[in-house]
């Protein structure tokens, strides 16, 4: 696997991967202690609850999403933020579609495609 991303990252060089059903995903760069991921969500697109050990805070570039964070339920819109503690549950439900950025530390490898 590799272990950082190139120095710059064009977004219309980069793919998009699935990210589930409606989700896409860009890689916007990463080494092993910090990675940026673009997240685009069509309406109605269910990231699932899930939890993972990395630490994760993002910032919602465009849409309307509502976020479940450890049981509780909020509406975030564009120039918002999200921040989730290592390993607790989360998802979201897109309501408008939208695009997210994600911030994990350390790098989600799981994410990385060779």
């Amino acid at each position: 696997m590799k272990q950082n991303s190139d120095h710059f990252l064009h977004n219309d060089e980069i793919d998009w991967q699935f990210a589930g059903e409606g989700i896409t995903r860009q890689i916007m760069g990463y080494d092993n202690q910090i990675m940026l991921v673009k997240v685009k969500f069509e309406k109605g697109a269910i990231g699932a609850e899930h939890a993972h050990p990395h630490t994760q805070t993002t910032y919602v570039a465009s849409g309307l999403f509502e976020f479940t964070i450890d049981g509780k339920k909020e509406i975030v819109k564009s120039g918002d933020g999200i921040y989730v503690a290592p390993n607790l549950l989360h998802g979201t439900v897109c309501l408008e579609p939208g695009i997210l950025i994600d911030v994990f530390s350390p790098m989600r490898e799981d994410f990385i495609t060779e």
